[in-house]
């Protein structure tokens, strides 16, 4: 059997750092050695200072690990990084500089022209920055980013019709569950029986980090996509499961049925198929009027997959269509793991 590879997560502690520690538990690569927290919960038992918030019981291999500082002085390489934006800001660079392989959900180097803004079934092939960015830096280790959960939802079906057809613009309208805000969240008389027009930052990140995404990776740097996205974020009362609306004007013109047999018919990037927490198939087109819905389909695929649906004509652009994705799963924790997956079939990660 191969030998797991030792892993550890920063800020296990929270919302992201539990679905970590969830997802992790018994995977056929990685194996959790060591977490971090906060001050409250240094030094105790994991199960004993987590204050767990998903189902059942935190696995009983991490609940006796005991959680350490978040500092670089873990003998892990690989770490998986929940840290919030302020932290991740000041650490991550510094757990880089000590030599560690930072997976972050975080959202300060996602535009870093040599960091990595990763989805393996969009764009394995940036993952060529890396030796780039540890010239660049003079670090020994390296970040590779998640795109944010809302960008996440839409842009897998965006880099499908920019392949086939060119892609000169989006129009996106977001309908985002409340586990996006994390844990408390929002208060419930604001969220309850109501629509929040306004997610601060949500807009500039959809409309900047699909262009990073699917752009074209040549001599150590990112060939930004040409087409442009307009967005608007809304906070729903969904618990999980981001919605997108998006209208897209192509490079030709399309017929509604050309753009559902492309969906139903696309296939991943070959190494995708050696990730072991990748779903089969990792896009799924319903042709239901009412579909995708968030309670039906954010967990198709263990959560992993997209759902796209309504595909038909727009009367302004080209085609128009719904794209659903479970935000902590494949917008979060569980997207990290799969980056970290193709870093290992890419030979970044070894054990």
């Amino acid at each position: 059997m191969r030998r797991k590879i030792p892993v550890g997560i920063l800020a296990a502690t929270g919302a992201v750092g539990q679905r970590f520690v969830e997802q992790l538990a018994n995977h056929p690569l990685f194996q959790i050695t060591a977490v971090t927290g906060s001050p409250r919960t240094i030094g105790k038992p994991y199960g004993d200072g987590v204050n767990w918030l998903l189902d059942g019981d935190p696995p009983k291999e991490t609940a006796d690990l005991i959680v350490q500082p978040t500092e670089p002085t873990l003998h892990e390489r690989v770490l998986f990084s929940a840290l919030p934006t302020p932290q991740a800001q000041k650490l991550e660079p510094l757990f880089a500089q000590a030599g560690h392989i930072v997976l972050t959900n975080a959202s300060p180097f996602r535009m870093d022209p040599y960091v990595p803004l990763l989805i393996p079934e969009v764009n394995p092939t940036h993952t060529a920055l890396i030796p780039h960015q540890q010239k660049a830096y003079g670090w020994d280790g390296f970040i590779v980013a998640n795109a944010n959960c809302s960008t996440t939802s839409i842009v897998m079906p965006l880099k499908i019709l920019q392949e086939a057809f060119g892609l000169e613009t989006a129009v996106i309208t977001t309908l985002q569950a409340i586990s996006g805000a994390g844990y408390p969240g929002i208060p419930s008389l604001d969220i309850l029986g109501n629509v929040l027009p306004h997610i601060g930052g949500e807009d500039s990140k959809l409309e900047s980090e699909p262009i990073k995404l699917c752009g074209t990776y040549q001599d150590g740097t990112i060939i930004p996509a040409p087409f442009k996205v307009s967005a608007q974020a809304n906070r729903v009362p969904v618990v999980d499961g981001h919605v997108g609306s998006v209208s897209t004007k192509l490079g030709r013109r399309v017929t509604a049925e050309e753009a559902i047999e492309l969906f139903k018919t696309w296939q991943p990037p070959e190494i995708c198929q050696q990730l072991p927490s990748m779903p089969t198939p990792v896009l799924v087109y319903r042709p239901e009027a009412d579909r995708p819905q968030p309670i039906k389909d954010a967990k198709t695929g263990n959560g992993l997959a997209w759902t796209v649906g309504g595909v038909r004509p727009c009367p302004v652009n080209d085609i128009r269509f719904i794209a659903l994705a479970h935000n902590t799963l494949r917008g979060a924790a569980s997207g990290s793991i799969l980056n970290a997956e193709l870093l290992t079939a890419q030979g970044f990660i070894n054990a």
